[in-house]
C-alpha cells in the first residue's frame, strides 16, 4: 500500500490549486507557486499547459498551449456563458480599466465593487422597458456565475449589500481588443432594439 506522503512533492498542493483555477497572492499556495514555478512548469508541460505568473498583478493561472490553428489538447474545457453574464464580465473589465487609468488611485492596487454597483452598471445595457425585477434576479445569478469563474472574490456581506474584489485575471481573459470589439457589437445591437 502506498502512502500519499511518499509520493507528493513539496509543490504538489500548490500545483493542484493552480490547476483548479486562478491563485492570488493572498492564497497559501502563492509562495510555493513562486518558489517552485520551474518544477510546476516541468510537470504540466507534457499536458500542453503553461504556468502564467503575474507577480505585479498578484495572481497565477494555467493556460493551454495552442498549435498554429488555435487547437489545444483539450484538457481545460471552455465554458459557454450567457449574454447577461458576458455583459457583467465586460462591465467588470471596463470598471477595472477605468480604475487602473485613474491617477488618484496610486495607493490602492485592488478594485472593489458592490453588487448594487454592478447592477447599476449593467442596467445601462438594457432598454428602459426591460423587466427590472427579472433583471435583478438574473444579475444575482450572473454575479454568482462570475464568482464561480474566478473573476470576483467576495470580500464582505451585509444584509442588503455584498462587496467584491475584481480579480485582475479578468485582464488576461478579456483584453482591451476584446472589450472594444464587444462595444462595437453592443452598439450595433442597441441600434436594432
Amino acid at each position: 500500500m502506498s502512502h500519499l506522503e511518499d509520493r507528493i512533492k513539496p509543490y504538489s498542493k500548490a500545483m493542484v490549486k493552480v490547476l483548479k483555477g486562478p491563485v492570488n497572492r493572498n492564497s497559501t499556495a502563492w509562495g510555493n507557486i513562486i518558489h517552485y514555478q520551474d518544477q510546476i512548469q516541468d510537470q504540466i508541460n507534457p499536458f500542453g499547459l503553461e504556468l502564467i505568473i503575474k507577480k505585479e498583478e498578484g495572481f497565477a493561472y494555467v493556460r493551454q498551449f495552442e498549435d498554429g490553428e488555435g487547437n489545444t489538447l483539450g484538457l481545460v474545457v471552455r465554458r459557454q456563458i450567457g449574454f447577461e453574464t458576458t455583459i457583467v464580465l465586460i462591465v467588470l473589465r471596463q470598471v477595472l480599466e477605468e480604475f487602473d487609468n485613474n491617477p488618484t488611485q496610486f495607493q490602492v492596487s485592488e478594485k472593489f465593487i458592490t453588487d448594487i454597483e454592478i447592477r447599476e452598471e449593467v442596467e445601462l445595457f438594457f432598454p428602459q422597458k426591460f423587466n427590472r425585477v427579472k433583471l435583478i434576479k438574473e444579475m444575482d445569478n450572473c454575479i454568482k456565475k462570475v464568482m464561480e469563474l474566478g473573476y470576483l472574490i467576495e470580500v464582505s456581506k451585509k444584509e442588503s449589500e455584498t462587496l467584491y474584489q475584481i480579480h485582475r485575471i479578468i485582464k488576461e481573459k478579456i483584453t482591451l481588443d476584446t472589450l472594444m470589439e464587444f462595444k462595437v457589437k453592443l452598439d450595433t445591437y442597441v441600434k436594432y432594439i
